[in-house]
């Protein structure tokens, strides 16, 4: 097998990735887009790359980032957590989803490229993209802020949402047109998905005594082999490889070993899934793009218009003021790999043609205007909200107050003044005390101590 020139390729498309990313960093750009355009730019569709490259060579290794981006989602996952605190996180994310979702499936009708192309952009509007989100709050240094467990919690709801409605879609894609074969899919689906959950919130001691062992090389082997089964695993029951590697992901998140799996897997799902979006890209041709661009910048004013009202009101739902409803829309808007991932499984359904290039178009052009946004929010919610006017009316407010401090003050030492120079009864005069001295200043003009609250 001579692979010389596929690896001259990949190893150039590759070192292309780590330059446009470098320049990305600058505007603030995540990974995302980047390597979508490089996928893009090496299309076979365009031509643009001086040498052929056939997505089907990488197409096995995009099976595992895949695989491993939706492991290391379901190992982020803090089940305890979202138990704890299940009522608010339910109420704030299930109702930011359900306003993105059921617009997203009014418009995928009002499209008419079919009744499962609609429910497959209806997935592709609801969620966000955890990838992005949690990297723009990092970046941003917003994990502080008021509205930022607000922001995790609807992508905690987005995570349980996305593993239910793969595992329905998956059902609905497999062209099975009989009620009760499609009733017994899907109960194999909520089967499968209730007892890994259950595994994960009660049977962490004994996943932790399974998967013991203190040599890391056969720790990663262990834990990427059981993403890859568990992959499997939903394949053949119909839920997907995706939806496995979350689940199982989810109970070794729940197991004593959670933090080193993640220092080991990070690193893996940075790799493999750069092969994810490159893969994706090379799949795009830029030809198609004319015929889905009105839609998409439908969609694009219709998630942006959206995200402003369920960032509003998950905001208000939380009691946080309008300006953490602007820093939540600009930041949850993102939308990134559960987007492509539905493009993926319609491609493999024989659904329209169009909903590739339409997911494709649609999440460049949010997860590069997603980012730019969310580093000037306070800037945006300043000239809205009119905040900054109001800064500049506090700030005059501060220096008159200020000014009549010392006006106040000096007020005051002048009085001291003149009580300093009040002369004593002659009654009340010391006998032998000496003079000043002509160089001793006159006790009014000596410093007198600033209060300390001023």
């Amino acid at each position: 097998m001579h692979l010389g020139e596929e690896l001259l390729v990949l190893g150039l498309l590759l070192l292309i990735a780590y330059v446009l990313g470098r320049a990305g960093k600058v505007v603030g750009l995540p990974a995302i887009p980047i390597y979508m355009i490089v996928g893009l730019f090496a299309s076979p569709y365009t031509g643009w790359f001086p040498l052929s490259f056939d997505a089907e060579n990488i197409e096995f290794i995009a099976v595992f980032g895949l695989i491993l981006l939706l492991f290391n989602l379901g190992l982020e996952f803090d089940l305890e957590e979202f138990v704890a605190n299940a009522g608010r996180l339910v109420i704030s994310g299930g109702s930011y989803i359900l306003l993105n979702m059921g617009a997203g499936l009014a418009f995928g009708l009002f499209v008419g490229w079919g009744t499962r192309e609609a429910l497959i952009i209806a997935g592709m509007t609801a969620t966000s993209s955890s990838a992005i989100v949690t990297k723009l709050l990092i970046e941003l240094k917003r994990l502080p802020n008021r509205e930022t467990p607000m922001i995790l919690g609807v992508t905690v709801v987005e995570d349980i949402f996305i593993a239910i409605y793969l595992a329905i879609v998956s059902v609905v894609l497999s062209g099975e047109t009989e009620i009760w074969p499609v009733v017994g899919k899907l109960g194999v689906a909520f089967l499968f998905l209730v007892v890994m959950f259950s595994i994960a919130r009660w049977g962490g001691r004994v996943v932790s005594r399974l998967i013991r062992t203190k040599d890391d090389e056969l720790f990663t082997i262990l834990f990427f082999g059981l993403a890859v089964l568990f992959g499997g695993i939903g394949e053949i029951l119909g839920v997907t490889d995706a939806i496995g590697a979350f689940l199982i992901g989810l109970v070794l998140g729940a197991s004593r070993y959670r933090a080193r799996i993640e220092a080991l897997s990070l690193p893996m799902r940075d790799l493999f899934g750069a092969f994810f979006f490159l893969n994706f890209g090379l799949a795009l041709n830029v030809a198609t793009f004319g015929a889905v661009l009105v839609p998409v910048v439908l969609a694009v004013l219709m998630t942006v218009v959206l995200n402003v009202l369920a960032g509003q009101f998950v905001a208000w739902i939380n009691k946080l003021g309008p300006q953490a409803g602007i820093n939540a829309t600009v930041i949850l808007q993102n939308r990134g790999e559960f987007a492509l991932i539905l493009a993926t499984l319609s491609l493999s359904a024989g659904l329209d043609e169009r909903i590739v290039p339409f997911a494709g178009l649609y999440v460049l052009i949010m997860s590069i205007m997603g980012p730019i946004l969310a580093a000037n929010s306070e800037r945006i919610g300043a000239a809205i909200l009119g905040t900054k006017k109001k800064q500049r009316q506090d700030s005059d407010r501060d220096r008159m107050r200020a000014d009549s401090i010392a006006l106040v003050e000096a007020a005051t030492d002048g009085q001291e003044a003149v009580t300093n120079h009040v002369p004593a009864p002659a009654d009340e005069v010391p006998v032998n005390v000496a003079e000043p001295f002509e160089s001793d200043p006159p006790s009014s003009t000596r410093a007198r101590p600033r209060d300390p609250e001023y």
